[in-house]
């Protein structure tokens, strides 16, 4: 009984799950912030600068559960939907960052209407994500769980939603774009912004995964 007791258990997982949510959700919103005005250029870098310092706090995060892990015996759900949870959001800071340091990298100089489409898309995705994963410390209520599957799949109607504007938009780049190396930029900027809902849609699919199984 003694040795149970003395047993590191459960740890801050679910806190450090929404603090990692909460920088999701910010630097989506400063990446949608510079895209939207990527014409001023003191701007543009104000906001990748707020994308940088979100990713870079979220790595300590994500940093600060894996030591967790290795220190505590009981956890509140599987050691392994713990692991993969937090990389899955970690990936999508780190896509966010990657499309933001892409642009500058490129030296694009205007920003298509597709851009800010895929990037609204993002933004409400990583939305979505923040929301499901703050209600998973509350999968014991019936009504919560409910809440965090149909929370899943608004996410993966905005990552169809994306889908469908990234072909489309590389419909128009390839029949109307006649400068090859603007076509090559855009193209990687548009399969970076449509990976962002794609890593999202990964999460959502590990929530529905935890909430079937501890629910």
């Amino acid at each position: 009984m003694l040795f149970g007791k003395l047993l590191p258990r459960e740890g801050n997982f679910f806190e450090l799950f929404n603090e990692h949510g909460a920088k999701i959700a910010e630097g989506s919103r400063a990446f949608m912030a510079m895209i939207q005005n990527y014409n001023d250029p003191e701007l543009r870098e104000k906001y990748a600068a707020e994308v940088d310092a979100a990713e870079h706090h979220a790595d300590r995060i994500t940093a600060e559960v894996n030591r967790l892990l290795h220190r505590t015996f009981i956890t509140p759900i599987d050691r392994e939907q713990i692991h993969g949870l937090i990389n899955a959001m970690d990936d999508i800071l780190d896509l966010l960052q990657d499309s933001s340091e892409t642009m500058s990298l490129y030296d694009v100089r205007s920003i298509p209407d597709e851009v800010l489409r895929l990037g609204d898309l993002s933004a409400k995705c990583c939305e979505r994500v923040q929301h499901a994963v703050s209600l998973l410390s509350k999968l014991s209520r019936a009504e919560t769980a409910e809440a965090a599957i149909k929370t899943c799949e608004e996410i993966d109607k905005l990552e169809s939603d994306a889908d469908r504007v990234m072909r489309s938009a590389m419909s128009k780049l390839f029949r109307e774009q006649e400068d090859v190396r603007e076509l090559i930029k855009l193209k990687a900027i548009y399969e970076q912004l449509e990976s962002i809902s794609d890593r999202c849609e990964d999460v959502a699919n590990l929530i529905e995964g935890i909430v079937l199984e501890n629910s």
